[in-house]
């Protein structure tokens, strides 16, 4: 069974003034939604409020989500001024994302860039990665590489160059290669948690505040696949 997050587990990969940065475990949801689940960002806010006994309300700004039964890194605002600034670096692209992925089939080449037109179908909360342009499609761009080819599965390393809805989960799907777990994008079975192979693991941007190169790196969950990449 899987564990959430809470205010005593949060795996804090870095922490100052301005921003909070989070290793996301499976399951958790990022901002509150039709669930009425307790999200990462009010765990975080509880988190700050214990360790540093600050009364009242807390600030905290979302700056950007990871599909739930994925993990990996997740950056929050601590101030007003840095939400703004972080806002505008992911909305510009100003970042490096790089994610990791355990996949079922072998891609057929060791290394590619993928370019798709993502159609979102919000009915079902899906993307359809097209190789042509279609009505209501945005492009979407990645490239991947083979880091490690396992028993069963092969573990890819993505960069992404858009960020579409789903769109990693899309574009390895549509060249047949489904991550693992991910029955909405082709793979065979749900894994037994309900997430999916999918963490975002690095993350290099500008500091919101102080301006330094930030490069942060998150740990992948210790289950028996991971552990072998």
């Amino acid at each position: 069974m899987k564990e959430l997050s809470n205010k005593n587990n949060l795996q804090v990969l870095h922490e100052d003034n301005h921003i909070i940065v989070i290793n996301k475990r499976v399951g958790d949801i990022v901002q509150g939604d039709k669930t009425g689940d307790k999200p990462l960002s009010e765990v975080v806010k509880e988190y700050i409020k214990d360790k540093y006994n600050k009364p009242g309300e807390v600030f905290l700004g979302v700056v950007h989500r990871l599909d739930r039964p994925t993990t990996g890194i997740v950056v929050f605002a601590r101030t007003s001024k840095a939400l703004t600034r972080l806002n505008e670096l992911f909305k510009n692209r100003e970042t490096q994302k790089t994610y990791w992925a355990i996949v079922k089939n072998k891609p057929s080449e060791k290394e590619a860039k993928l370019i798709h037109f993502i159609k979102r179908n919000e009915k079902n909360n899906t993307s359809k990665a097209h190789l042509k342009e279609v009505p209501d499609s945005k492009i979407a761009s990645l490239d991947y590489h083979i880091i490690k080819e396992l028993n069963n599965y092969v573990a890819l390393e993505i960069n992404l160059h858009t960020g579409r809805h789903h769109q990693i989960r899309a574009q390895l799907s549509a060249i047949g290669s489904p991550i693992k777990g991910d029955l909405k994008y082709g793979f065979d079975r749900s894994n037994p948690d309900g997430g999916i192979h999918l963490h975002a693991r690095k993350l290099i941007f500008i500091h919101p505040v102080s301006k330094e190169t930030v490069t942060i790196v998150a740990p992948v969950p210790g289950d028996v696949i991971w552990n072998a990449v």
